[in-house]
């Protein structure tokens, strides 16, 4: 197959992973990103090895995906030894060669001018799927954007391989017609020293010009459906039960609250396996210290619904409304897409001083509880200032709101993709 670009103009943009499904941060921030390129005026089409979105605009290559047999057989074989027999390296290349004729099926189908590859030349879940991206780029010289979320080197599990030469290749590869974008400063300068790559930091953003939904008929019964009465104080922990969420700090700050009223902890999101060991340190934790922890993943989701048995699903956006107050003390984050939400939805809120905390978000000015490494008297002094003082409370919380909506809203994405195309030379 061949591909030919017959004009300078981009109409029409093809995205490409391994998954749009669900409420992974991978297809979060690309449908982030679909929002505003639309808005731009583009046509937006999408490839994947799994996907739940418009059939019309989508084109599934099951192959695509790091869950595939054949695909999974690679990558439970590749990182777990430094010696890569000659089967295996068949095996990568067949792939290869199916995903790359899919992608040029993809070009045509499609009349696609351009590609932004979310993560799938970052990360190495699918290594014939990275090196088929690359040789397509490569053979067709098409523009190409290679946003990348979290690379190979900030993952303990990928450092042992026999696929050193394909990583090097392939995530990210030094393409002429690829530009980079990372999430974070820290990741632009780890791009450079270990890859040679120039890139554009662009962060996660957030629709800050969409109305922030409230308590509605829907959903003013889910204080009452998760055991927490209108008296009580809801502290919510946006976040999964996973290690780095730092979960024990929002756990102590509650017990050293020390309140008359009832405080109640409340964990929104699905546990999944790698959660379940901090899971039952975090319950024992909260129970040593005697603290009202509520994990109910089973009526929090993606979106609103109902359960098998009829029991109304709720989504996040509305467990914000109802909570008091928010803790966020990860000990390392990509970004912090839960630090956004809180400000959208102007709630004040614990964070604690993770490194990318430190350099992209910390120096825009926000107010918060800013924890560093573990809580002080002074933060648990400062909470019940927030929680005693609706004044001082709502003048932090609208602070908070104005600059999320200056340094992380949609127009910075728009501005900076608009960047990125004319350093391409292209007409938008």
């Amino acid at each position: 197959m061949t591909w030919h670009k017959k004009t300078d103009t981009i109409k029409n943009i093809g995205f490409v992973s391994t998954r749009f499904q669900g409420t992974d941060g991978v297809s979060l921030e690309t449908e982030k990103w679909i929002h505003v390129v639309e808005k731009m005026g583009f046509n937006t089409f999408f490839f994947a090895g799994l996907s739940d979105w418009d059939p019309a605009r989508t084109m599934v290559i099951p192959e695509a995906f790091w869950e595939y047999p054949d695909v999974a057989e690679i990558q439970d074989y590749i990182f777990t030894t430094t010696v890569r027999p000659n089967r295996m390296t068949g095996q990568i290349h067949r792939l290869r060669q199916t995903l790359k004729d899919a992608l040029y099926l993809f070009v045509n189908t499609y009349q696609i001018d351009m590609l932004i590859v979310e993560n799938a030349v970052t990360i190495p879940m699918n290594i014939p799927f990275g090196l088929a991206i690359t040789e397509f780029i490569v053979e067709t010289g098409m523009p190409a954007i290679g946003h990348h979320h979290d690379f190979y080197w900030e993952r303990q599990r990928f450092m042992v391989n026999c696929v050193p030469d394909y990583i090097s290749t392939a995530f990210p590869p030094k393409v002429p017609s690829m530009s980079h974008v990372v999430i974070n400063t820290e990741a632009r300068k780890s791009l450079g020293y270990r890859r040679g790559l120039a890139s554009i930091v662009i962060p996660n953003v957030f629709d800050f010009d969409r109305k922030p939904q409230g308590i509605d008929e829907y959903n003013k019964d889910l204080r009452k459906d998760l055991g927490i009465s209108d008296d009580d104080i809801f502290v919510l922990q946006p976040t999964r039960v996973v290690a780095r969420k730092g979960i024990e700090h929002a756990v102590e700050m509650v017990n050293r609250l020390d309140r008359k009223k009832k405080v109640k902890l409340v964990i929104s999101h699905q546990l999944k396996d790698e959660g379940r060991q901090y899971y039952e340190r975090i319950v024992d934790y909260a129970r040593l210290m005697n603290v009202e922890l509520i994990v109910r993943p089973d009526i929090v989701g993606a979106k609103r619904g109902t359960t098998e048995d009829g029991q109304k699903i709720y989504s996040l956006d509305d467990v914000y409304p109802h909570c008091d107050f928010v803790t966020y003390p990860s000990t390392y984050e990509g970004f912090g897409n839960a630090f956004l939400e809180t400000i959208f939805f102007k709630k004040p809120l614990l964070v604690n001083r993770y490194s990318i905390f430190q350099s992209d978000i910390e120096p825009c000015g926000f107010e918060a509880v800013i924890m560093d490494t573990y809580i002080t008297d002074e933060d648990v002094q400062k909470i019940r200032r927030i929680l005693d003082d609706p004044d001082y409370r709502n003048n932090m919380v609208e602070k908070n709101f104005e600059l999320g909506k200056l340094f992380f809203s949609y127009d910075i994405l728009e501005t900076k993709l608009k960047t990125i195309l004319l350093n391409y030379g292209m007409k938008i």
